[in-house]
């Protein structure tokens, strides 16, 4: 039978001979050896992710800054704008098109999505974000001018947030569009005032007047649908069914046919304006019904609207579709571009693109400099530096505008070869993963698991270093670890007693996305967009733990793919709060005296409460075959005055994780279990190999004794192996090309128990001292995960642990290498992935 490696990059080849008209070769030796050698170019300027994607971006390109979200054309294509959102710093970006330089930058506490030129090109029009104004900028000279603003109402806690905009000078009107009050905003561009607002019904992304401006076209975010609204009866006259969280639009020129982005699905649909209905639907990943992970959101047509170019920004590249027939568009091939494209636009023979997250992490000057392990797959050198003092791990992806070249049909055949070889995804590791025969992870989808029953823990915010820096058997730095052994002796105890892992990578930056990466594989475009607003102090909601339907991945959490699958389940205290489900698919099966996300209340008596619900279902033989459980202390609460110390907090988080595998490993379905522990991101904070590098634990029956795995894993890789498993499909692209953690696991199970240790801290001791960080510490809101300045945060932690005059060292972010992975050709056959 074939190597599944091998039949994967076959489908690769066949895909980009017989589908992909770019590359097939009319004259094989001298396009070939072209496309070859531009290939070869490209490669060779590879860079891994932390996530096991690559990046190889095209063209040339600008410095932007945080996080750039938007990006349009003046109307005589003289000026780029760009608006630059993430949590650091905000500003709006003027380029001069023909020089391809930035000329003028904006600096604005608050910015978001939407953009637009003024007619005479005299005036640029940017949302104001959560300060619910619209900024107007004169250009005068090639500079951003601040000029009086549009106030649609009062900032922040007022919940308007202005996202997509649009102008018409002739009648002097501004559209805008609102994602917390779901309105329209018609506003007087002269006078400066709203004249109407309308209710859309759900959150909206953007807008875009018609060819005769009388109609507006609206692509409601959070709800599935374009809105058609009649300008001059201010009424809405259409409502166009479309896939999850619809986003950009794109009208041709004659005005008959809209293109629209669905970033929660894969595909853009293309309505017929007359007919009011969606006439083809493109699917823009890589692979064919391939599960959630694209990320569709930038549109642009060719100057003669031959050409669509669709930007990816979950794959990191451009989907290039030839549509010059209206219905019957035909796939041309991929471009790589940057770390999650935003935006594209095409200027005569040039494409431009937005990379939201830019090249790669950067490194921080100020901590450790990056070294290159000589563990297999681990972590190398990032010859990128950012000199800012506030180096938080969401202000660390500075953006960039990539400048491409239209390919030629031999470049665009090279392109879409880098693509796929950027990938580690394909629709063959949907169904087998990596693994070995016997093992109790099966490789297949559906095969049988000896193991019935998984318990997955779900952590706060740690490091790899500051738990288990101190153990020889791992690659620590004890000089950054703040909770060793004596404070943690049941994590140590399981990394030595079981399976160390210290080359595991949790996917997310902070919590918000976090605790979708661990019960999804994903987090959608409107997590990844919004969460940075509010982490920056900008306002805005924590809405990401279920609490809003816009946020849910299309296919739902695991919960959901468990009720599909029948593979039973029971939630304590994640995505259930104050004793009621924050999602349906919940309701009625999670244990309501199990307390939700509460820094006051103690996870050793969570545990217990579990214990006394465990004990009832094993004896009424009724135990969930997944069970999902949120220990969060030790996420602690600083120095705040009379609240835990972190020494007690993570004291108490420790002792009930021991308490919980010890209970498990008497109980009697023991060899039949598995405990998955994980933290839901790594809270910025020190480790002298990556930011993201976190603690995880392994253990169960089947889980090896005494063993050290250097492999490099990752938050999706152990949803992958939990998948396995219960025989779930992947929820995502990404546990889909993830590695399970086979590795991990015996054959035989070893029935003895885990003996849990005493804590060698006081764990009811609280915070007296009333000094600079019991101060900054009472200013956080502690009742949500991360709503609160993580970097500010990490440091309290460490100054309360090391003493007031103690440095934290920088967070490290470096770019992720796998060790001798060359190009798809050269690529190595994956272990033990052989029938």
């Amino acid at each position: 039978m074939l190597n599944a490696s091998l039949f994967s990059r076959l489908v690769c080849l066949i895909l980009l001979i017989f589908l992909i008209p770019g590359c097939q070769r009319k004259n094989a030796s001298g396009q070939q050896a072209e496309e070859i050698a531009f290939y070869k170019q490209l490669n060779s300027k590879r860079i891994g992710l932390p996530n096991g994607w690559s990046l190889t971006p095209a063209g040339n390109s600008l410095d932007l800054d945080d996080l750039p979200l938007n990006l349009v054309v003046s109307p005589s294509q003289k000026y780029l704008a760009v608006t630059n959102n993430g949590q650091s710093t905000q500003s709006i970006t003027l380029i001069d098109v023909k020089a391809e330089k930035v000329v003028d930058t904006a600096r604005v506490g608050k910015a978001y999505l939407g953009l637009a030129f003024s007619d005479d090109e005299k005036q640029l029009y940017a949302s104001g974000g959560n300060d619910n104004k619209i900024l107007v900028y004169k250009i005068e000279d090639n500079q951003l001018v601040p000029d009086a603003p549009i106030v649609l109402g009062k900032p922040w806690p007022v919940k308007i947030s202005p996202t997509g905009l649009c102008v018409d000078n002739a009648k002097n009107r501004l559209y805008v569009v609102t994602k917390e009050d779901s309105s329209l905003y018609i506003c007087d561009t002269k006078n400066r005032q709203t004249v109407t607002r309308m209710n859309l019904g759900a959150a909206a992304y953007t807008c875009l007047l018609s060819a005769d401006k009388n109609e507006l076209y609206v692509s409601l975010w959070g709800g599935s649908s374009v809105l058609m609204v009649d300008l001059n009866t201010r009424k809405i006259t259409a409502k166009i069914p479309t896939n999850k969280n619809p986003n950009d639009l794109l009208l041709t020129r004659d005005g008959k046919f809209l293109f629209v982005a669905n970033g929660n699905d894969n595909t853009v649909a293309l309505i017929d304006v007359t007919k009011r209905a969606v006439i083809e639907t493109l699917t823009a990943s890589l692979f064919p019904d391939a599960p959630v992970g694209t990320t569709p959101n930038g549109l642009a047509l060719s100057d003669d609207e031959n050409t669509l170019y669709i930007a990816n920004a979950d794959n990191n590249c451009l989907a290039v579709f030839d549509v010059t027939t209206k219905g019957h568009a035909r796939s041309s091939g991929f471009i790589p571009t940057g770390w999650y494209p935003t935006a594209v636009k095409v200027i005569g023979s040039k494409v431009f693109v937005t990379n939201g997250k830019g090249f790669s992490p950067k490194a921080n000057p100020k901590g450790p400099n990056p070294v290159l392990s000589k563990m297999p797959q681990q972590v190398g050198p990032n010859p990128q530096a950012n000199t800012g003092r506030q180096q938080y791990i969401g202000g660390l992806f500075k953006g960039t505008l990539s400048i491409i070249d239209q390919p030629k049909p031999e470049e665009l055949a090279a392109y879409s070869r880098l693509v796929y070889a950027n990938t580690p995804y394909t629709k063959t590791k949907e169904t087998q993963a990596e693994g070995e025969a016997g093992n109790p992870i099966p490789r297949r989808v559906g095969d049988k698991s000896p193991i019935k029953y998984v318990f997955y823990i779900i952590k706060e915010n740690r490091t790899y270093d500051q738990i288990l820096g101190d153990m020889k058997e791992g690659n620590g730095d004890p000089a950054l670890c703040l909770f060793p052994e004596k404070f943690t002796p049941n994590q140590h105890a399981l990394a030595r007693e079981f399976v160390l892992l210290d080359n595991f990578y949790v996917d997310a930056e902070v919590s918000a996305d976090g605790h979708n990466w661990s019960s999804a594989a994903y987090a959608n475009d409107y997590v990844e967009k919004n969460w940075v607003t509010s982490y920056g102090g900008r306002g805005g909601t924590y809405d990401y733990e279920g609490q809003k339907e816009i946020a849910h991945p299309r296919d739902g959490f695991i919960w959901d793919h468990c009720l599909r699958a029948g593979v039973s389940f029971r939630s304590y205290g994640w995505f259930a709060d104050d004793e009621k489900a924050n999602i349906k698919t919940l309701q009625g099966k999670f244990c309501p005296e199990f307390k939700g996300f509460d820094l006051g209340y103690m996870d050793s008596r969570r545990e217990e409460a579990w214990e006394k619900e465990f004990d009832q279902l094993v004896a009424a033989k009724k135990v969930p075959q997944l069970n999902t459980i949120r220990f969060g202390n030790d996420h602690t609460s600083g120095a705040a005055v009379g609240k835990p110390t972190p020494y007690a907090a993570i004291g108490d988080n420790d002792l009930a994780v021991g308490r919980f595998v010890e209970h498990l490993s008497q109980s009697p379905i023991w060899n039949e279990s598995v405990v998955f522990i994980l933290e839901d991101d790594a809270q910025n904070g020190p480790d002298h190999v990556d930011a993201h590098r976190s603690i995880a634990f392994v253990a169960g029956g089947f889980v090896k004794r005494g063993f050290v795995d250097h492999t490099m894993y990752s938050t999706s890789g152990m949803l992958r192996t939990i998948e396995l498993i219960l025989g779930l499909k992947p929820m995502s692209q990404y546990d889909a090309a993830a590695t399970p953690m086979w590795r991990c696991f015996d054959r035989k199970p070893n029935a003895t128990p885990f003996q849990s240790k005493e804590p060698g801290t006081d764990i009811n001791q609280k915070n007296i001292a009333v000094n600079k960080n019991s101060q900054r510490s009472l200013q956080f809101d502690l009742t949500k995960p991360d709503a609160i300045d993580d970097l500010i945060f990490s440091e309290i932690v460490w100054q309360t642990v090391r003493g007031e005059k103690s440095i934290m060292p920088a967070p490290r972010r470096g770019a992720f290498v796998r060790l001798g992975q060359g190009d798809d050709d050269d690529e190595e056959e994956e272990e033990g992935d052989d029938d």
